[in-house]
């Protein structure tokens, strides 16, 4: 993949899902990690972290959000964010142990 010099969350979410056909999006819950449109949940060695993007707060340098790039085995592409800051919805130790691709 590319990696373009991206400026913002919402232009690498619309390269990914446009351009590299990342039309699905990842949520990490409590046990796995769902894909919110066809429904389907994952274990973390299910998925293939492709790549990932970081972006800071334009205010405040804590307020990051990453962008992960992800494959399914079952070949399934989506994308999960996650912002760091006052808090999170997601499951950040299940996101952690989804594997990184070897580039």
């Amino acid at each position: 993949m590319d990696k373009h010099s991206f400026t913002t969350l919402s232009e690498v979410v619309n390269y990914l899902t446009q351009k590299e056909g990342y039309k699905e999006d990842f949520e990490a819950d409590e046990s796995s990690i769902k894909a919110l449109y066809s429904k389907k949940e994952y274990n973390p060695d299910e998925l293939l972290i492709i790549d990932s993007y970081r972006f800071e707060g334009m205010t405040d340098p804590a307020d990051e959000s990453t962008v992960f790039a992800i494959e399914a085995k079952d070949g399934t592409k989506g994308t999960l964010v996650i912002s760091y800051g006052a808090s999170t919805a997601q499951n950040e130790e299940l996101i952690r142990q989804i594997p990184v691709r070897k580039k």
